[in-house]
């Protein structure tokens, strides 16, 4: 074989086996990981995935041993064409004040911060107490499990939250952050418009048929990836209390509240509109107490889904903003709380319209 040839024969032979190495590189990546691609997605019907596990799950949808749930969902490009939202350039903070509420519910500590002067210098450092669910907060896969079973996201145990940092909300924030598109749903406004308007510190359940309503009326496309946001008015009742009816409502363990319905219809719609996680201003995203154990949208959404909760989101100057500008989407950026293995945290959430 003349020398030219057996040159270009060895190097046809290195690309055949470079594609060859390639080929199975991505036949063990991708049989890892489910078929859920892109915008691709099994039909609520398949669930569970793992189907000698609990009712509901989605385990395995990311692979075996995925940390973020559907915030797979947001990708570089869901990122980039959430950017085109911004047409104003107006910031609004979603967070409610870490003091906020006076009162926390559940029992849980209240914030306090203490100012150290670092004499005799001009300086101060503050030191700050709190729960990272007393106020404004992500729900992350460490808080919420399947009760019954006592198992938390893709098979997390409890042993594993004490013994590891698996399922923490420090794996949310060292892939970005949730970062997207958001979407908000001002039921409170649409319901007051439509003269029914729920009591917001009541058991007071908004069914899915009611958001599909705000969405029509608002005029509102969803598309896979978004961070849905529903305004139920559970902040402004709240805020409206005396310190006297504060401690009264929150006395009550658990206290009742506004949120969305607990229900197959509700998991359903979440499910096929493809959210990379769900939040609003009340104080359990689902009205309380629970409805229902069989369709906990706590348990199916932490522990089944791995999407994120968000509760107690002061959504009132957002609200005002997006009913002025006619616009209920907005670029949506939050990083949580760096806290390795953390359970919880307070949003640092901002929306660009």
């Amino acid at each position: 074989m003349p020398i030219c040839d057996a040159i270009h024969y060895l190097a046809l032979l290195n690309i055949f086996e470079s594609i060859n190495f390639t080929l199975q590189v991505h036949h063990i990546f991708y049989s890892n990981r489910s078929s859920c691609d892109g915008n691709q997605r099994p039909p609520f019907s398949s669930l569970p995935l793992q189907k000698n596990g609990i009712r509901g799950n989605a385990w395995g949808l990311f692979g075996k041993n995925d940390e973020l749930g559907m915030l797979n969902r947001l990708t570089p490009e869901t990122t980039l064409a959430a950017t085109k939202e911004i047409v104003h350039g107006i910031r609004i903070s979603t967070d409610w004040s870490l003091d906020k509420p006076s009162v926390p519910c559940f029992g849980r500590q209240q914030f306090h911060q203490h100012i150290q002067h670092k004499e005799p210098r001009t300086v101060n450092d503050d030191i700050l107490t709190l729960n990272t669910q007393s106020s404004s907060q992500w729900d992350g896969f460490r808080h919420f499990g399947y009760q019954d079973h006592k198992v938390y996201f893709n098979g997390c145990k409890q042993e594993d939250v004490h013994n590891s940092t698996r399922n923490g909300i420090h794996v949310w924030v060292e892939n970005g952050g949730i970062v997207g598109r958001g979407v908000l749903l001002d039921y409170c406004s649409w319901a007051e418009s439509e003269g029914k308007l729920l009591p917001a510190l009541e058991t007071s359940r908004i069914p899915i048929s009611d958001l599909q309503k705000v969405a029509e009326y608002q005029g509102v496309t969803f598309k896979p990836g978004d961070i849905l946001f529903v305004r139920s008015g559970y902040v402004r009742a709240l805020d409206a209390l005396s310190k006297d009816e504060a401690v009264a409502y929150s006395s009550a363990s658990p206290p009742t509240a506004i949120g969305v319905e607990s229900c197959e219809e509700t998991l359903k719609w979440i499910w096929d509109h493809q959210f990379s996680a769900v939040a609003g201003d009340a104080i359990g995203f689902e009205a309380l107490p629970f409805q229902s154990t069989t369709h906990w949208l706590h348990e199916w959404f932490l522990a089944g889904w791995g999407l994120p909760i968000g509760e107690l989101f002061d959504l009132e100057n957002l609200a005002a903003e997006c009913k002025k500008q006619k616009k209920w989407s907005f670029f949506f950026s939050s990083m949580p709380l760096k806290v390795p293995g953390g359970v919880a945290s307070p949003p640092n959430g901002v929306a660009i319209l």
